[in-house]
């Protein structure tokens, strides 16, 4: 073993200050290659990667092939250690360096100066003036020294390895032998074959590897970490090139600067930096967690493991600072909470959908439905207000029902001031209402009609007269207050009818995407349908009704307009439809031309499709296929049944009857809500008029020839109704002994007459326009 000369030129710990301060990870690199390999200057601006040589797989192992520089030298072979050809090959990549491209494409005074420049810098930053002398022969002398003395390397492979041509430069360390060593050195000769091995264990726990050496191996082999120290009053004490690449500081940027330099201006306000290391003091150790800022003022995501320094009399001399930059493990959790959070809220919306479908299921009146689902929509987390407007017309305002979750009359504090086009009016006096609680933005979708059935309001506070509203239910600690809060409105609606708006109100800041709109004009839809058949559905189930006689003066609707222009008269035979917008209706035209009532039609957008049915002495009967809503249609939608509706002169006047126990207001406003100029001339309560089915036997008798019946009972059970067929016509008239046209003549006449006691009313008028039933596809 060779000894360590008693006065060292250069220590090793003055090498890790080199390293230390090392700005760049070139400046680093020219360090390792001229003291932990050897190399000249003039032999690293002619090196490349190819001339890097992997010669042991398990352990990696690696030599340089160095280049020779001029004609009177020799290509020579170096030991290149694992973590400086990772840093090597690391530094290649990150400057796009081919194989045969030069490391260093600069003169070798240039890397003499690099060196130079890191030697006075690191003589500043830790007060050690002799460092300012360090060229790269010192490295060279540093790199021979550990060789020969710290690992005891043969002298003739040092010679080799570092191009010196004779050992009168590694003299220096190979001092002459004392007698001690004579003796040790030979004292393998005395010892047993066997204790060999136990020997070249000794040697080989003598060469291993420093604690320090691992360390500054693990943070070189990721930019992710980094180790920086403090003093004890928190300011930047040592600075290395991991640091320097996490943070982005050079050096003489950062010592000196305390470490809340590293923290978000709100972190040093709230006096997080401090706390840490105050914590860290008092629990000989800390962990932490949050936002830490680069050179350049971006963020990224950070833990930290802080462990207070203290010397052998256990004073404190400072702080190590273990940092781990946990920016994509953060972005990759937050992506996790945040498609959690959104699960969780379709959950909720989903679950208010179905507590809405099952409460219209039990509903038996208009209220009632009304009131329940407010209810449904505000029971669960995806709601917070919810209430239903019905428009009342006469008095120019807004009818407020029922409402969930807040006090109606509450409603006006943060009611949007205007919604988007087709939405009704707001009341007068929410205009004067401060315009920092209506919002910011109206947002609205499209139905599959084109019309607009969601209205969206975002940026509106929720607070009720100022109140501070519960955060403990908030994730994010956000509050309505701050006008984070968002309403949407879709209407209740049947058809063309609506039967009013159902608002919801929540704080969610995600609330209403396009599903969540979806979801919420199903809801409306539902709704309408559902008030649209408990109207009828009491109608019908009523032995009282209410007979009412209305008159509609307003021109939207073509047949008072056509009425009025052409001075004529239209009679309601029927009315059919089949779809929720579009009517087939059956008149009766007296005293004008069909032609110039088809004239009119042509115009109007409405009118799809129009003909003559028949004509006769007094008049004819026409044919209109109509998008759009009439009068009658509204009454029918909001629960009446019409008994009768004449156009003359303008005028269109309809009888029609409702439940006893039905709402006229609603009834009366939904219609004006269509048709402004309508009012309610008259109203008498009447005895429904029930027919039996005895009693619709014996009418139906009355009205078959004994012929007639006995043909339809014929074709009905020998199988000619039947699909297909049992008999054929001519089978069923041969069995009864007529001729085939003779038995189509009785079937048809029949056919009519059962029909006609179906359609019509017992005295021979036309029956009401009752339930419309929708044929679908």
């Amino acid at each position: 073993m060779l000894e360590d000369p008693d006065s060292p030129a250069f220590s090793r710990q003055q090498f890790e200050s080199l390293l230390d301060a090392a700005e760049t990870y070139r400046e680093a690199l020219v360090v390792r290659l001229c003291g932990d390999v050897g190399l000249r200057p003039t032999e690293l601006t002619e090196l490349t990667i190819d001339h890097v040589e992997q010669v042991r797989i398990d352990p990696p192992r690696y030599l340089v092939r160095v280049p020779a520089v001029d004609d009177e030298d020799e290509e020579r072979t170096a030991y290149l250690p694992t973590h400086v050809e990772r840093e090597l090959r690391r530094y290649a990549r990150s400057n796009d360096l081919s194989t045969d491209d030069r490391i260093f494409s600069v003169t070798p005074r240039r890397l003499q100066m690099l060196v130079s420049d890191v030697a006075g810098r690191a003589s500043e930053l830790f007060d050690q003036p002799a460092l300012s002398d360090v060229s790269t022969s010192d490295l060279r002398q540093h790199f021979a020294r550990r060789a020969l003395v710290e690992h005891a390397v043969n002298p003739r492979v040092v010679k080799s390895v570092g191009g010196w041509q004779s050992f009168e430069a590694l003299e220096s360390y190979l001092p002459e032998p004392t007698d001690a060593a004579i003796v040790d050195a030979f004292d393998a000769v005395e010892r047993p074959a066997g204790s060999e091995r136990g020997q070249q264990r000794r040697r080989q726990r003598g060469s291993m590897v420093s604690d320090d050496s691992v360390i500054r191996l693990l943070l070189a082999a990721s930019e992710r970490y980094a180790l920086l120290r403090l003093d004890a009053e928190g300011y930047v004490d040592r600075w290395n090139r991991s640091a320097a690449a996490m943070f982005g500081y050079r050096a003489g940027e950062i010592v000196g600067t305390h470490v809340s330099a590293f923290h978000t201006d709100k972190a040093v306000d709230d006096g997080e930096p401090d706390r840490i290391l105050s914590a860290a003091l008092e629990e000989s150790g800390t962990e932490a967690d949050g936002w830490r800022v680069h050179e350049d003022g971006s963020r990224f995501r950070a833990t930290e493991v802080i462990s207070p320094l203290r010397d052998e009399q256990s004073r404190h001399r400072g702080f190590a600072v273990f940092v781990r930059d946990v920016t994509s493990a953060h972005e990759d959790l937050e992506s996790t909470r945040s498609r959690r959070d959104e699960l969780e809220r379709r959950y909720a919306v989903a679950q208010a959908h179905r507590r809405v479908t099952q409460s219209l299921f039990v509903s038996t009146d208009h209220a009632e439905i009304e009131s329940e689902m407010c209810a449904a929509m505000t029971t669960g987390a995806a709601y917070e207000y919810a209430w239903i407007d019905r428009e009342t017309i006469a008095e120019r305002r807004q009818d407020r029902r029922p409402a969930s979750g807040i006090d109606p009359g509450d409603v006006e504090e943060f009611v949007p001031e205007a919604w988007d086009a087709g939405s009704s009016s707001p009341p007068d006096d929410s205009r004067s209402l401060p315009s920092e609680r209506r919002g910011r933005t109206d947002e609205a979708t499209a139905a599959d009609d084109g019309s607009m059935s969601v209205t969206v309001k975002r940026g509106v506070s929720l607070n009720i007269d100022g109140e501070a509203s519960d955060e403990s239910d908030r994730s994010d600690g956000a509050s309505a207050t701050d006008g984070d809060g968002a309403i949407a409105r879709v209407p209740l609606a049947y058809g063309d009818t609506s039967y009013g708006t159902l608002s919801v109100a929540t704080d969610r800041t995600d609330a209403f995407d396009d599903d969540e709109r979806r979801w919420l004009e199903v809801i409306g839809r539902q709704g309408g349908y559902a008030i649209a058949a408990v109207r009828r559905r009491n109608l019908l189930l009523s032995d009282r009704v209410v007979e009412l006689e209305i008159a509609c003066r307003d021109d939207s609707s073509f047949l008072v307009n056509a009425s009025r222009r052409l001075g004529c008269r239209f009679i309601l035979d029927s009315l059919v439809a089949i779809s929720e917008s579009t009517q087939v209706y059956y008149l009766r035209l007296e005293e004008a031309s069909p032609a110039d009532v088809f004239d009119l039609a042509a115009e109007d957008p409405g009118i799809d499709d129009y003909r003559l049915v028949e004509t006769d002495e007094d008049g004819c009967r026409v044919e209109f296929v109509v998008d759009g809503s009439c009068p009658i249609v509204t009454l029918t939608e909001y629960g009446t049944t019409v008994l009768d509706a004449r156009f003359e002169g303008g005028i269109a006047t309809i009888t029609a009857e409702c439940a006893a126990d039905a709402n006229l207001r609603t009834i009366v406003d939904g219609l004006r809500s269509s048709f402004p100029d309508s009012e309610l001339v008259g109203k008498r309560d009447a005895e429904r008029t029930v027919q039996t089915a005895q009693q619709f036997r014996e009418g139906l008798e009355e009205r078959l020839t004994d012929r007639q019946e006995v043909s339809l009972r014929a074709a009905y059970f020998g199988g000619y109704y039947d699909w297909p067929r049992e008999s054929t016509a001519e089978e069923i008239a041969d069995a009864m002994g007529i001729s085939s046209p003779t038995l189509h003549n009785h079937l048809r006449k029949g056919q009519h007459e059962l029909l006609r006691t179906f359609f019509d009313e017992p005295n021979g008028e036309d029956i009401a326009v009752d339930d419309i039933e929708y044929r679908r596809d």
